[in-house]
């Protein structure tokens, strides 16, 4: 007979005090999403202190991600199986201490290994504190749709508000306070996660998939290595080609792992919804092209148009704006014409954003390039709490943790991809980032096409 025991999970009754539950995990949102965007501000500066090639710099920013996109599925897993808040605090905690050692870093390859500990950190505390959100309002859909609302819109300011926060701190300070900035917010969440309501539910003691995650975490770190270091190496090298053959495999052995595993990281039968692919499809695509984006456009502004770190900054607002008033806007969008639609007039104004990306030149003037920065990050705004509440509202709240980790899972590995794709279309200086931009811009607009067609046909009919 198998050993079964009983573990304490975070889910709080019918009197959960909404504030409380949203503002801690809305903090570990917050630093999880101004880390993937504030430290490209920064990259001028840091190849400047290093002495680093635009293959480093993308090193950087994917240590980071990829660490969050590879280790999310074993995260999800660990929180539906030993308690969300339990998992949520280790991971407050491991970021907390990543962000001090990327610091403190002397040296590129540190400042790399500390960005890997802190995606463990992020990969850890992510999934549970969206799982900690929908035990907590699984009951209670609309206030389960205004909570996941609020706290993808404290995410999405942060992960806006990155570029312009990031160059304040560079302007007053140096580039080092880009990271320690993160350790009061860690702190505070991890404090405040002790006052979260507690309840109790049965969980079956599980063994741990470890084949499925090593596996896993081989294949997309080869794929995502082999992309970065392409433009270096170029296709022909054997250790690049080579490589993302080999991560193909792996990718398929990954499924025939999981089909077999009694207790996989992914399991396979969360796919069997075409809705919820299409909205994997979706988080992944948003986020390869918003996060790519924003890299090649950080260096177009302080390389191309010589902007300063603070000027650089101010120029990002409106990604902030963007993503703030579309945001609060969703919830009411959702309650009442549902998710369909809220993604689909997302996307949309996803799209044109990207059009206007075609009029960046050598010398663009800033107010041409106001508008795509402004509805970019609107039309991310609008689809994404849409998206979310889809991926949590297809799946029993015991598994909300491992979905929650699927998506976010695909969609830091679509970000990976973006920067490791769009930032070896803009290797090289000034002219290549200026050529690669329309390139970006028009791959970007039919990914978005690609999937509000299959919106259409799936998501919008299923809801």
């Amino acid at each position: 007979m198998a050993l079964r025991k009983f573990i304490k999970l975070n889910i709080a009754s019918k009197h959960t005090n909404f504030g409380q539950v949203v503002t801690v995990t809305g903090l570990a949102f917050v630093v999880a999403q101004l880390d993937v965007s504030i430290v490209n501000l920064a990259l001028p500066q840091i190849a400047q202190s290093y002495h680093a090639s635009i293959t480093t710099l993308q090193w950087v920013v994917d240590a980071y991600t990829l660490a969050f996109a590879v280790l999310m599925l074993s995260a999800g897993s660990l929180s539906d199986r030993l308690g969300a808040l339990r998992i949520f605090q280790s991971g407050i905690m491991i970021f907390c201490i990543a962000s001090a050692g990327c610091g403190l870093a002397n040296s590129s390859i540190w400042l790399v290994v500390f960005r890997v500990l802190q995606g463990i950190g992020a990969a850890t505390m992510i999934p549970s504190s969206l799982a900690i959100l929908n035990q907590a309002f699984a009951h209670e859909p609309s206030t389960r749709i205004r909570a996941v609302g609020l706290w993808t819109a404290a995410g999405s300011a942060a992960l806006a508000a990155g570029p312009l926060i990031g160059g304040l701190l560079i302007h007053i300070s140096n580039w080092r306070f880009i990271f320690y900035v993160n350790i009061p917010f860690c702190l505070a969440g991890f404090l405040l996660s002790f006052k979260l309501p507690k309840g109790t539910v049965a969980v079956t003691a599980k063994k741990f998939d470890t084949a499925g995650q090593l596996i896993w975490m081989l294949a997309a770190t080869i794929l995502i290595a082999s992309i970065i270091e392409w433009h270096q190496f170029g296709i022909k090298n054997p250790f690049i080609s080579g490589g993302i053959l080999l991560s193909i495999l792996l990718m398929g052995s990954f499924i025939w792992i999981e089909k077999q595993a009694p207790n996989p990281i992914l399991p396979l039968h969360l796919f069997a919804s075409p809705s919820f692919n299409v909205l994997l499809l979706l988080g992944g695509i948003l986020n390869g092209s918003y996060y790519g984006s924003v890299f090649v456009l950080s260096l177009y502004l302080q390389n191309v148009l010589h902007y300063s770190s603070m000027s650089a900054g101010l120029a990002f607002v409106p990604l902030t704006v963007g993503f703030v008033i579309t945001n609060l806007l969703s919830g009411r969008v959702i309650n009442r014409f549902g998710i369909g639609l809220s993604i689909i007039t997302g996307l949309f104004i996803f799209a044109l954003g990207f059009t206007g990306l075609f009029l960046a030149g050598a010398n663009t003037p800033y107010w041409q390039l106001f508008l795509p920065f402004l509805l970019m990050p609107a039309g991310m705004g609008m689809a994404v709490p849409a998206m979310t509440n889809g991926i949590l509202a297809s799946v029993d709240k015991s598994l909300s943790g491992t979905a929650s980790a699927v998506l976010n899972t695909i969609r830091q590995t679509g970000g990976a991809i973006g920067v490791a794709v769009f930032g070896a279309l803009a290797a090289g200086g000034p002219a290549e980032i200026v050529s690669a931009i329309p390139v970006i811009a028009g791959v970007s607009i039919i990914l978005i096409l690609a999937t509000i067609i299959l919106s259409f046909k799936y998501v919008l009919k299923a809801n």
